[in-house]
C-alpha cells in the first residue's frame, strides 16, 4: 500500500493516528451536543472501552494476522454470510465516514477561506479523492509521519495556551456550567447514555491499524493500538474539558462552535492568532481520513468480490490498476447519502455510530468463536471473558443509544437511513452467497410456467410434423409414353410447383410385346439422383392405355384419378379427355 517494505511503529501509529485523531476535531463538541457538562465523563467511558478493545483486536488480529479487520475476522470464526453481513455494515461507515469528514474538513478550511461554499467544496473534495485514488496514488508513511507530528505539535500548542488561559480565569466557566440546564431538560443518566452514545463515534478508527496489519513488521500492531490509546485518551477528554472551561454550554451547542471547536478555542485563548494553523491542520488530518475511507473501502471491495460475495464487475482494473468501477460507485453512494441527510453532519454521524457499533458487535462473536474454536492458533495476547462481556455490554448500549436519538423533525430518523443504504446491499450480498439456490428456483420455476407450454408445442410439432408427412407421402403419376428428358423434368417441375408432395412415380403403359427403352429408364433414374428430397419411381405396365387402366391403377394405388398427369393429348388420341375421369394436362 505505503511502500514493499513494512512500516516501523512510528510509520504505522502515524498513519492510524492521523484516522483515529480526525475524531478530536468533532468528537468532542459532539459528545457535549448530548451530554453536556458531563461530556468529559462520557469521553472516559470510551476511554475505558478502547481499553478493552485494544486486548479484544490484538487477540484476534494477533491469531489471524491479515488485512481485513472485521471481515477477515469473521470469515475464518463464522460463516461467510456472517462475515458479509459485517462487510455491508463496514461499507455503509465507510461511507458516512467519507462524508462527515469531508464535510467537517470544508468546515475547518472555511475559516481560512471563508468564500469556499461549504456543500459544493465537499462534494468537489470528495471528487478529488476518488479522482486520486483512480490513479493509484496511495498514502505514503513519510508524508503520514509529517501529518502526524504536525496535528500532535499544533494539538499541543493549543492545550499550552489553553492551560495559560485558565490559569487566569481560574475555570470558573468549567463550574458555571455545571449550574446550567442539561439539554432537552435530560437527568444526568439520560445525558451520559447518549452522551456516551454519541462518544462512541471516537471508537471508530481505532481498527484501522487492523486494515493494513501485513504491512507492519513484527510485533509493530499491538503497539500501534497502545500508542494510539494513550494519546487519543489524553487528548479527547481533555478538549472537552477545555471546551466546557473556555465557553458556556448554549455556545458550545451552536453549529458554529460544532463544526470548529479547535479553531474557537485559539481565537479565545490567542485572538485569532494561530487559528489559521488549526485550520489548515484539521482540514489536513480530515482529508486524510477522507482518501484512507476510499483505500480501505476499495481493498474490501475487491476483497469480497474476490470471494464471490459481490459480482465480478467491480473488480475491473484501469490503466493504472485501479478498480475504479469500486471508487466510482462509493463516490456515487457518498454525494448520495449528503443530499439525502440535507448535508447534516449529526445524522451522518448517528448512521455511522449505529453501523461501525454493529460491526464491533459482529467482531465480539468472532472473539468468542475463536477463543471456543480456534483456541489452539497462537497468539500474542489474550482478552478475558469478562472483559469481552463488559465490552460488548457497552457496545450494544452504544447501539441502543445511537438508534434511540431523534434527528430533526423536518429529516429521516436515522435509522431509516441506515436501512436505506443497508438493505439493498444485504440484499445484493445475499443473492451472491446464494445464487445457486435461486438459479435452481429460477430453473424450476420456468419449468413449472413453461413446461406445459412446451408439451404443447412439441405435441402441436409432432402434430404438424405428421400431417406434412401425410400430405407429402402422397403419390403423383405421370404417364409418359418415352418423352425425352428435358420433358419429364418440365413435368417434374410442373408437379412439384403446384402439389405438396415428396413422391412422384413415372408410368408407361407398352403393348405386351414392347420392351421399355433403356433410353427411358436412365433418364428416370438421372432425375431420381437430381431430385434428392424427392422420391422417384418408375413402372412398366404392359396394357392398353385407356380408361379403365386409369381407374384400375387408381382403386389399386389409392391414388386419386386427379392426382394423376399426362401431356396434352393430340388429334390421334383415341379418347376424350371427359372418359379419363379427372386426369390432369400439363401443357
Amino acid at each position: 500500500m505505503w511502500n514493499s517494505r513494512k512500516l516501523n511503529e512510528l510509520a504505522a501509529t502515524a498513519i492510524c493516528w492521523n484516522d483515529i485523531s480526525s475524531s478530536v476535531l468533532y468528537v468532542s463538541a459532539l459528545s457535549i451536543y448530548f451530554a453536556g457538562q458531563y461530556a468529559w465523563i462520557t469521553l472516559l467511558i470510551v476511554v475505558w472501552v478502547l481499553y478493552l478493545y485494544r486486548k479484544i483486536y490484538g487477540e484476534v488480529v494477533g491469531a489471524l494476522p491479515l488485512n481485513g479487520w472485521a471481515y477477515n475476522a469473521l470469515l475464518n470464526t463464522t460463516s461467510k454470510a456472517t462475515a458479509s453481513f459485517a462487510a455491508a455494515l463496514t461499507i455503509l461507515s465507510y461511507i458516512a465516514t467519507a462524508v462527515i469528514w469531508a464535510n467537517e474538513a470544508i468546515h475547518y478550511l472555511h475559516y481560512s477561506f471563508s468564500f469556499l461554499p461549504i456543500i459544493i467544496s465537499t462534494i468537489i473534495l470528495l471528487v478529488f479523492f476518488a479522482l486520486l485514488a483512480m490513479s493509484w496514488i496511495r498514502e505514503s508513511s513519510f508524508v503520514a509521519i509529517f501529518v502526524f507530528l504536525f496535528h500532535l505539535l499544533s494539538l499541543i500548542i493549543l492545550s499550552l495556551f489553553i492551560i495559560y488561559y485558565l490559569s487566569q480565569t481560574w475555570l470558573w466557566q468549567f463550574f458555571s456550567n455545571y449550574n446550567l440546564p442539561l439539554t432537552n431538560n435530560w437527568s444526568i443518566i439520560s445525558a451520559i447514555f447518549f452522551g456516551f452514545a454519541a462518544s462512541m463515534l471516537w471508537v471508530s478508527w481505532f481498527e484501522s491499524s487492523a486494515n493494513f496489519v501485513e504491512q507492519q513488521q513484527e510485533w509493530v500492531f499491538p503497539k500501534t493500538l497502545k500508542n494510539m490509546w494513550i494519546i487519543v485518551s489524553i487528548i479527547n477528554p481533555l478538549i472537552a474539558i477545555f471546551a466546557l472551561s473556555l465557553f458556556a454550554l448554549p455556545t458550545l451547542t451552536s453549529d458554529a462552535y460544532q463544526n470548529t471547536l479547535l479553531i474557537q478555542m485559539w481565537k479565545l485563548v490567542w485572538n485569532n492568532g494561530l487559528a489559521y494553523l488549526i485550520s489548515i491542520d484539521a482540514f489536513l488530518v480530515l482529508s486524510g481520513s477522507v482518501l484512507t475511507s476510499f483505500i480501505w473501502v476499495t481493498w474490501l471491495f475487491e476483497r469480497i468480490t474476490l470471494d464471490r460475495i459481490l459480482p465480478q464487475y467491480f473488480i475491473k482494473k484501469n490503466k493504472r490498476w485501479s478498480s475504479y468501477r469500486i471508487i466510482t460507485m462509493f463516490l456515487l453512494l457518498c454525494i448520495s447519502i449528503l443530499l439525502i441527510t440535507k448535508w447534516n453532519v449529526k445524522l451522518l454521524a448517528w448512521v455511522y455510530s449505529i453501523s461501525f457499533l454493529a460491526v464491533m458487535s459482529l467482531f465480539w462473536i468472532g472473539n468468542i468463536l475463536l477463543k471456543v474454536f480456534r483456541s489452539k492458533i497462537p497468539r500474542s495476547e489474550i482478552a478475558s471473558w469478562f472483559s469481552v462481556f463488559i465490552a460488548i455490554t457497552l457496545t450494544i448500549t452504544a447501539l441502543i443509544g445511537n438508534i434511540l436519538m431523534k434527528p430533526a423533525d423536518s429529516l429521516p430518523s436515522n435509522l431509516s437511513i441506515f436501512l436505506i443504504y443497508f438493505i439493498p446491499t444485504i440484499i445484493l450480498i445475499s443473492i451472491m452467497l446464494n445464487r445457486i439456490f435461486i438459479l435452481k428456483l429460477i430453473i424450476h420455476f420456468l419449468q413449472f410456467i413453461f413446461e406445459p407450454i412446451k408439451n404443447f408445442v412439441y405435441k402441436s410439432n409432432l402434430a404438424i410434423s405428421n400431417t406434412i408427412n401425410k400430405i407429402n407421402k402422397q403419390e403423383f403419376v405421370f404417364f409418359t409414353k418415352g418423352d425425352s428428358l428435358s420433358n419429364l423434368n418440365k413435368a417434374m417441375l410442373y408437379i412439384l410447383e403446384n402439389e405438396n408432395t415428396k413422391r412422384i412415380k413415372f408410368v408407361t403403359v407398352l403393348p405386351p410385346w414392347e420392351i421399355v427403352s433403356k433410353e427411358l429408364v436412365q433418364e428416370i433414374k438421372f432425375l431420381d439422383a437430381e431430385y434428392e428430397e424427392i422420391t422417384v419411381d418408375f413402372r412398366v405396365l404392359h396394357w392398353e392405355f385407356w380408361p379403365k387402366l386409369i381407374h384400375e391403377l387408381s382403386q389399386k394405388r389409392k391414388i386419386p384419378v386427379n392426382f394423376m398427369f399426362i401431356w396434352s393429348p393430340s388429334y390421334k388420341f383415341p379418347y376424350r379427355i371427359e372418359e379419363l375421369g379427372w386426369v390432369r394436362l400439363i401443357i
